[in-house]
């Protein structure tokens, strides 16, 4: 098996990685301690292999205090109660925000006679898809998969859904249009053949936003996807040719669940135990 190594250098780490002709990466080795770590044990003789001669030859080249200088990583304080975000249900922040809501009764009933949408109406139908996406992403759990649900940000924003497994980690948007037809295309979505709305773009930028938290926090990178969740729709049509976000239906979001070889056993309880702790989102 011919495996490609490629170096990865932040936070003051520095990281010789093995990977598959796909880009799947099987193993690591720190050029400072030399130390090997195999992520896929099917390929550990290989791994062991390549590495090692990649970091006796890099070593042999570079002096010794170059590697030596590791800029410590931030620690989190101690999880509380108040802190832990694994407490969350789905829609909580909009369930919060209707609570909250100065919207009367009487001014909502006027709104539904006149058939005039409201931000209540909004929120309402949005806490709806968060619910039952929410309920489909927790069946995951018995697959090796955590789920965290409602995580704030700043600007009063939040992440619907985090979705933290073998497979990696998932970023997940959901999209209630009830009984509306939606079309996705590279860079665009359409509800019923209106204006373009850039759903897309802004789940690519909410992965990026998790990407800075969770490297910030880990001693590894993190790959973070991009998912669009759609709930209600009568028909979904994918005719992207480079999307780089995945688009589901609520009830496929159990595609997920047979993925593995990017995150192991002990890495998911890693990025999850951040991920979970409300004070690492404080300035995301």
């Amino acid at each position: 098996m011919e495996l490609h190594v490629t170096r990865w250098k932040r936070y003051g780490h520095d990281r010789l990685y093995a990977n598959l002709p796909d880009g799947t990466a099987v193993g690591w080795a720190d050029v400072r301690t030399r130390d090997i770590t195999v992520l896929r044990a099917e390929y550990r003789d290989d791994v062991i292999a390549v590495l090692t001669q990649h970091v006796e030859n890099l070593t042999e080249t570079v002096p010794p205090d170059m590697t030596s200088q590791a800029e410590a990583r931030p620690i989190l304080p101690p999880l509380t109660a108040a802190d832990d975000l694994a407490a969350n249900t789905p829609g909580a922040s909009l369930r919060e925000k209707l609570d909250e809501s100065s919207a009367g009764l009487l001014e909502r009933v006027v709104s539904r006679i006149l058939h005039r949408p409201t931000e209540w109406d909004s929120w309402r139908k949005g806490l709806a898809g968060e619910r039952r996406v929410g309920a489909e992403l927790n069946r995951l759990g018995r697959h090796g998969w955590r789920v965290l649900h409602a995580i704030p940000l700043a600007n009063k924003v939040d992440i619907d859904h985090l979705l933290i497994g073998p497979g990696g980690v998932f970023s997940i948007n959901t999209k209630h249009h009830h009984n509306r037809a939606v079309w996705v295309g590279d860079d665009s979505v359409k509800v019923d053949h209106g204006k373009p709305a850039p759903y897309a773009r802004k789940s690519r930028a909410e992965a990026k936003r998790v990407v800075r938290v969770l490297e910030r926090y880990c001693d590894f990178p993190v790959l973070v996807e991009p998912v669009l969740v759609f709930v209600g729709v009568t028909e979904l049509k994918v005719v992207a040719t480079q999307l780089d976000v995945r688009v589901y239906q609520e009830r496929q979001v159990s595609a997920l669940a047979p993925l593995s070889g990017v995150l192991t056993a002990d890495q998911v309880e890693q990025v999850y135990s951040i991920a979970r702790h409300r004070q690492a989102w404080a300035q995301a």
